[in-house]
This record gives structure tokens, sequence and C-alpha cells, in this order.
């Protein structure tokens, strides 16, 4: 089965910076878009940045442009993200995500895993 394991997540000052880490298991890791996501309780999960290996791109919300940069690391099955300059806004559950799409004749499909989540908490 499919698994995405995050870590690194804690408690820091605001302007610490922490960096995440989601080691994925179960799939063929290179194939795979891998992005991160985060979650207030009660409002919905909202984009942080994702990584495509086909093309190296990186793309960012613009709230965390500049702040945070993923990357990964194929031969690991990891990616990470590393977070400077904390804000108390960026308190959450940060969730790893794994996205692929393939095609056949009649069909394009996606599968989209989820892993449990790490917390982040920014506080004087």
């Amino acid at each position: 089965q499919v698994q995405l394991v995050e870590s690194g997540g804690g408690l820091v000052q605001p302007g610490d910076s922490l960096r995440l880490s989601c080691a994925a298991s179960g799939l063929r890791f290179r194939l795979y878009t891998m992005g991160w996501y985060r979650q207030v309780p009660g409002k919905e999960r909202e984009y942080l940045a994702s990584h495509s290996y086909r093309d190296g791109y990186a793309s960012y919300a613009d709230y965390v442009r500049g702040r945070f940069t993923i990357s990964r690391d194929n031969d690991k099955n990891t990616v990470y993200l590393p977070m400077d300059s904390l804000k108390p806004e960026d308190k959450a559950v940060d969730y790893c995500h794994a996205h692929e799409s393939y095609g056949t004749v009649e069909s394009t499909y996606e599968n989209d895993y989820w892993g449990q989540g790490t917390q982040v908490a920014v506080s004087a």
C-alpha cells in the first residue's frame, strides 16, 4: 500500500525555521508530482507547494513564495519543505501529497495520496 509519512513539525518562535520531510513508500516515487498542503481545523485544506519530477518545476502559493523551498530526493523517496521566516499564520497541520496521471487509449487516470500530517505551531 502507499504510505506517506511526514515529520519535522514542531513549535517555534516567529521568524524561526523548520524543515518538513515526507517519506514515501509503495509507489514509483519518480513518476509522482509531490506537494505540500496545510489545514487549520474547520477550514479547507490549502495548497503550499509542489514539485514535478518530469520537468523539475517547483511551484508555490503566493503566501509562502520566497520563504518555503520544496525539494525532492528520488533516491530516498523523500520530499522536503524547508520553511524560513515562519509566521503565526503558518500554524496548521501540514500534509504531504502525491499525485500521478496516466493514460490509456480509452481513459486518463489520476491517483492521489495523502499523509497523516505533521503539526506546525508558531507562537511567541
